[in-house]
């Protein structure tokens, strides 16, 4: 108990400390050290030089084992295994609305175009090549009178809501077409004879032969009749079907969504229809984002919103980011014009309109925009009419213009050209586009120098004050407007230049002509591809001398993507941008390592 009392265990043992004592401990420590350095390190270091030639073979040999070892396993992935696209990505473009409905029968922006081509399919459509293949249909025959073609349906088409697609669906779209209280965006249909000849096979009669028919099917989106049936055609722009469809195509819709109202800005979103005809889509998901116009799209692609875009101008394209993004240039069967008024007071001079034909220098308005802008300068495409006996391109000869100007009394009076103290006036108007404006600044200098006084008016069709068809197409108020036509899959232009498509119609430029009436009838009458191409180049020939318009160039469509999108095949051949969907069942977002099938 003593022990444990508080003063006795807080004493500490009172301890001595020897600097002698330490030392001499200190220095036999060392003698110790060095005698085991000379005995177990000194006296072996020889040992281990001779044993370290062993040790650096072994590494050596250990090394190469593993180096083979991987090399091998690398030739066995290399030789089994193959990188290709990887299934159930998502794939989100930027398209050009406004969206204002998903009913194909009323779309008219780009972005309504693109949704239509996803979500409903036709009975043909264009496949890589450019040529007509069967989409919904799996046999045409057409009769012996070539009045009448009779289409089957494959008999496994369904709609997104499990029905199968029928003949009847067919017959019910044609009648909402030439319903005039449809008020569909698509025409054309007007006595053409539709019936259902049993569930999977329709005919459609026509009142004449028309050898581009078959082209007209591609441009026919078909609906459900049993959604549809009983909606008055009055009413179904505004029913709910026009933003929560049922379709037959290889996506159907998930959800539309507004994300800013005041913008326009919209997506789309698209599942993948597992129980297509054609086969499941390797893409799980499609998004189609919505926006106003190019630049935004532009800034969309620039903060990664998206991983690709079409709707985007040459011009435009040359801004885009060569780092992050490929730039495809596709041609497409569309022309850009300089269309002329025929029945302007200057115009209608066809000496005039010769002189700025040899005064326009075609190839500096393409250089103007781009190096990838393929020549035009027929009424249509020229690889569309074979034969062999096109006519060349004009030849630019600023000095033939200047004498065919003379000649038609506007004589050079110091810098400009004037008739009876009037000076030559040209108003040229076209629509906003950045492509087009600078094609529009150099056909303005190009006839400034010919001593021609050139106004420019550029309109905007979004801007709600500015009524394009009504204000400026319809009333012809320029006397030449810088436009571009949709060709098509045929050389059938009959709509652009046939005379009974003045004023009223599309012919732009009011053009008429007794020889180019008789080619243009004649060649849509007659199915015979060689009597065609005779005709549609008989029409060329007489278009050129009477220079209606000038070709400038052969439209092509801009697609922009990130590298791991595999969507437009390098040798695709469009008839238009919304062609580019033709292969989408194969498209991929993304790469995998996958065993190559023997």
């Amino acid at each position: 108990m003593a022990d444990n009392e508080p003063g006795k265990w807080r004493r500490l043992p009172k301890m001595s400390f020897s600097s002698k004592d330490l030392s001499r401990r200190m220095k036999r420590v060392e003698s110790a050290t060095v005698r085991h350095a000379r005995r177990f390190v000194f006296k072996r270091w020889d040992n281990f030089r001779e044993a370290r030639r062993h040790i650096a073979l072994w590494v050596l040999v250990i090394g190469v084992l593993i180096g083979a070892t991987g090399l091998q396993f690398w030739w066995y992935q290399n030789e089994y295994q193959t990188t290709v696209g990887a299934s159930n990505g998502t794939y989100a473009e930027a398209v050009v609305g406004p969206v204002n409905t998903l009913n194909p029968i009323f779309a008219q922006s780009n972005a309504e175009d693109a949704a239509s081509e996803l979500l409903f399919s036709r009975l043909l459509t264009y496949d890589s090549t450019g040529h007509l293949n069967y989409d919904l249909a799996d046999s045409m025959k057409v009769s012996e009178d070539q009045k009448t073609y009779t289409l089957t349906i494959r008999p496994d088409a369904q709609w997104s809501d499990g029905r199968y697609v029928r003949a009847r669906d067919v017959v019910f779209t044609v009648g909402l077409l030439q319903n005039a209280a449809t008020r569909s965006t698509l025409t054309g249909w007007t006595g053409v004879k539709v019936e259902a000849v049993d569930d999977v096979t329709v005919a459609f009669s026509l009142p004449a032969v028309y050898a581009a028919f078959p082209h007209a099917l591609r441009s026919l989106p078909i609906l459900p009749e049993h959604v549809l049936r009983d909606v008055e055609p009055s009413q179904l722009r505004e029913n709910a079907f026009s933003s929560n469809p049922v379709g037959s195509g290889p996506f159907s819709l998930k959800l539309l969504q507004d994300v800013d109202a005041t913008h326009g800005r919209k997506i789309i979103y698209l599942a993948r229809n597992d129980n297509y005809y054609k086969g499941a889509a390797k893409l799980s998901r499609i998004q189609l984002h919505v926006y106003k116009d190019i630049d935004t799209v532009k800034r969309a692609l620039a903060t990664s919103e998206v991983n690709a875009a079409s709707d985007i101008s040459v011009t435009a394209a040359k801004s885009i980011n060569s780092a992050r993004y490929t730039v495809d240039y596709v041609p497409v069967n569309n022309g850009v014009y300089a269309l002329f008024n025929t029945t302007s007071t200057i115009l209608q001079d066809q000496k005039v309109r010769q002189a700025l034909q040899a005064g326009t220098n075609t190839a500096a308005v393409r250089t103007a925009i781009s190096d990838k802008l393929p020549a035009l300068w027929l009424p249509f495409i020229d690889s569309q009419v074979g034969g062999g006996n096109l006519p060349a391109e004009p030849t630019y000869d600023a000095q033939k213009a200047a004498e065919l100007l003379d000649q038609a009394g506007w004589k050079l009076e110091g810098s400009l050209r004037k008739k009876e103290g009037k000076e030559l006036t040209l108003t040229v108007v076209t629509t906003k586009n950045s492509d087009f404006e600078a094609a529009l600044n150099v056909l303005s200098e190009q006839w400034r120098s010919l001593g021609i006084t050139v106004t420019t008016s550029i309109v905007d069709p979004s801007d709600p004050a500015q009524n394009v068809a009504q204000d400026i197409l319809q009333p012809r108020h320029y006397d030449v407007l810088l436009y571009q036509l949709v060709i098509g899959g045929d050389p059938d232009v009959y709509a652009y230049w046939h005379s009974s498509q003045v004023s009223s119609g599309l012919n732009l430029s009011n053009y008429k002509s007794g020889i180019g009436d008789e080619a243009l009838v004649s060649a849509r009458s007659r199915t015979e591809t060689n009597l065609r191409d005779a005709k549609y180049t008989n029409f060329a020939r007489q278009w050129l001398s009477d220079v209606p318009a000038i070709g400038l160039y052969q439209s092509t469509v801009q697609y922009v993507h990130t590298a791991n999108v595999r969507a437009l095949a390098p040798d695709a051949v469009l008839v238009s941008g919304l062609d580019r969907y033709q292969n989408v069942l194969y498209w991929t977002v993304g790469t995998e390592r996958v065993f190559q099938t023997p």
